[in-house]
């Protein structure tokens, strides 16, 4: 049977943390009920689909590019090394693969990308939850290492609350360095 993976992406627009991606194969005989864009979701439903997909997906993989790969590549490039690692880790390997949006990672099988396809298809409906449960996880966590950005809020997103902490505090190690609102308070 030809698998297709859905694969999305989260964090782009963050100042902290690593991009996050995920790829998944549903599979038919076991469907997911309430898949649609991670964004239209409250966290609670969030972690309740990301549950139900891991479960019930025939293959499903979070992969992520760092903070420094992220400023050594650009933060477009960073994402596509995202997806093609999470693409690798699926214990199947894909037929096809659709992707979000208009960039396309180069992967050895046939790529589709598809404008609002998180909202749209299925598979990346399921990839977008999966990525976005893993990184505000881990957004959690960051916060504990490094307290006072309030990254647990903000998600590593350009608040003001978050540039406001930046200029007081300078960027943490998590932060991504080539970012301009992170660049410009960094301290000679």
């Amino acid at each position: 049977m030809d698998h297709r993976a859905g694969v999305d992406e989260v964090g782009r627009g963050c100042l902290a943390g690593a991009v996050f991606a995920a790829a998944v194969i549903l599979d038919p005989a076991r469907p997911v009920a309430g898949l649609t864009d991670s964004k239209k979701l409250t966290a609670k439903r969030r972690e309740a689909l990301a549950g139900d997909i891991e479960t019930r997906a025939l293959a499903w993989c979070v992969a992520r590019a760092e903070p420094s790969e992220i400023d050594r590549l650009n933060i477009l490039q960073a994402s596509l090394l995202a997806m093609r690692r999470a693409v690798a880790g699926l214990a199947l390997r894909p037929a096809a693969v659709q992707v979000d949006g208009r960039h396309a990672p180069d992967l050895p099988m046939p790529v589709e990308t598809v404008i609002g396809g998180d909202a749209s298809v299925p598979e990346i409906a399921a990839a977008s939850i999966l990525a976005k449960v893993a990184r505000d996880r881990e957004m959690q966590l960051l916060d504990r290492l490094v307290p006072g950005y309030g990254i647990a809020v903000h998600k590593g997103y350009p608040t003001a609350a978050h540039r406001q902490a930046l200029r007081n505090l300078g960027p943490s190690p998590w932060h991504r360095r080539s970012f301009r609102p992170v660049k410009e308070t960094l301290r000679d």
